[in-house]
């Protein structure tokens, strides 16, 4: 790595500049629009969806073309990547990169295997998934940055054995970075999802800095059982303690801070929709959502987090209205989500539908109908009112979110069904809208989301939450910040003897 580069790169920080961010596996933007948010220039990002790439491009560039196209890592050099966006020398282009490749990239890939990655590089010719791994490695080395953060999910700590983010650790320390990992979870820091992620960071050693994480801002005890907390990645870390040398305990929240956000503060103030009377006046049906019609928000007073989602900088609410407030046509479950409980999952949901059965054959039975077991009559009004799953076997399929707390973790499957965020509130009676998704991950209703609903419920559960971004890409950069200044006092004196000399 050429030395020149880092001090080049170090100048500019020293002059103020912003820091340029080149965002990896991008999808929408969620870390983009955290480090925005804090300061950072976003200079570029690679993503291969199409629909998450014109997203990007749209709210990051102003539709610009070249940076709405989507991009394949695989087929794509750093080169090239910069002549495609103009971005002049390749060494000098970027100050921080960010992002993590899809966790299968790592399956099968031994720790040997990961730091001979560049010598040999074919040993992976018969597993293409490692190649993203290798490739997020090339562009960290062409493009030099001064930092890295990688995000990731919390199993990445046990992948088939590995500690993946201790050996990631160990690569990028060989590259020169010092470098640590840990697990955070969002609804620590204003999401109001209950979402855990391992995040790592790596700083050029030239910076002096030390690697670190933000202070929670919230406080919540996560439910038991929730699967996916700190305790149950913990105790896989516990399992694999001789490969956690880089790990770093998480900051710790406490009952003096304020309460995390809850799904009611997030949703609130958006504007009711009635399923099932927009059923029974035709006003919904099967077919794609598109985003064409605006509608106002509720009179209901904002809570402060709603009101920073319709004010976040160069994000905000467009006055027309909101026009993803769009939800699933599920004509079958609306009565039956009217029925279930805060907190209720599947098996919960079943017994509700079956009952619903029994009630409906009942009264058709007392109508002189006498619909036997086993005929035809009897399965068209059972197929009607009862999903038909197995409750033994999709324990989590479904789930009514609680009001008063945080939701539970948003999954890219919000793309194909949604029913693992049903609206809290039973007079609604159906699963969220992707603007409400947006909410629940921390996006500001300014975001506009490319494509129809299916796509954008993706884009947003596989997105990281921006305000979680936000608060890393904060303290990174009051972090970088310290250091270039401390550097810039210790060079001072040598600066000065140079000149009387």
């Amino acid at each position: 790595m050429s030395n020149d580069v880092i001090i080049s790169k170090l100048a500019r920080l020293q002059a103020s500049c912003k820091p340029r961010v080149l965002d990896l596996f991008a999808g929408c933007g969620g870390i983009s629009l955290g480090f925005e948010a804090a300061g950072f220039e976003m200079r570029g990002a690679v993503e291969f969806d199409p629909d998450a790439a014109r997203s990007h491009g749209l709210n990051f560039h102003g539709g610009a073309e070249a940076h709405s196209q989507p991009i394949d890592i695989t087929k794509t050099s750093p080169a090239d990547l910069c002549r495609q966006l103009d971005l002049g020398n390749v060494a000098d282009a970027f100050d921080i990169v960010v992002g993590g490749p899809p966790c299968q990239a790592f399956a099968r890939v031994g720790r040997s295997k990961l730091r001979e990655i560049e010598e040999h590089p074919e040993a992976f010719i018969h597993d293409p998934r490692a190649q993203l791994y290798k490739k997020y490695l090339e562009y960290v080395d062409a493009f030099q940055p001064l930092a890295v953060l990688m995000e990731n999910v919390p199993d990445i700590l046990n992948h088939g054995g590995q500690n993946i983010a201790e050996e990631t650790c160990e690569v990028l320390e060989a590259k020169g970075y010092v470098c640590g990992y840990t697990l955070l979870n969002a609804a620590f820091y204003g999401v109001p999802q209950m979402r855990e992620r391992m995040f790592l960071i790596a700083y050029r050693r030239e910076l002096g800095a030390k690697v670190s994480f933000p202070s929670p801002s919230h406080w919540l005890v996560l439910p038991p059982g929730y699967e996916g907390t700190r305790s149950v990645a913990l105790k896989s870390l516990r399992n694999l303690a001789d490969q956690a040398h880089s790990y770093i305990a998480p900051p710790v929240a406490t009952p003096d801070l304020p309460p995390a956000v809850t799904a009611a503060d997030a949703l609130d103030d958006l504007p009711a929709i009635n399923a099932r009377k927009l059923l029974a006046e035709g006003k919904i049906s099967r077919g794609a959502r598109r985003f064409d019609n605006a509608v106002s928000y509720s009179r209901r007073k904002p809570s402060s987090y709603a009101e920073l989602m319709r004010t976040w900088h160069g994000h905000e609410a467009s006055k027309a209205g909101l026009t993803d407030h769009v939800i699933r046509y599920l004509p079958r479950d609306y009565e039956l989500f009217a029925r279930m409980n805060p907190g209720d999952q599947y098996p919960e949901a079943y017994a509700h539908a079956m009952e619903m059965f029994e009630e409906r054959l009942a009264i058709a039975n007392a109508q002189g109908k006498n619909v036997s077991e086993g005929s035809p009559e009897h399965k068209a009004l059972k197929d009607s009112i009862v999903p038909p799953y197995d409750a033994s076997k999709f324990p989590n399929k479904w789930r009514k979110m609680w009001r008063d707390q945080p939701a539970r973790t948003l999954m890219a499957h919000l793309g194909k069904d949604g029913y693992s965020h049903i609206h809290y509130d039973s007079t609604q009676a159906r699963t969220i809208s992707v603007r409400e998704a947006a909410r629940l991950q921390s996006f500001p209703d300014g975001f506009r989301f490319s494509g129809t609903m299916n796509p954008a419920f993706k884009q947003i559960g596989n997105a990281v939450p921006p305000l979680m971004a936000k608060a890393l890409a904060t303290h990174m950069m009051n972090t970088i910040k310290q250091a270039v200044t401390q550097k810039d006092m210790a060079d001072e004196p040598r600066r000065a003897a140079t000149a009387v000399s």
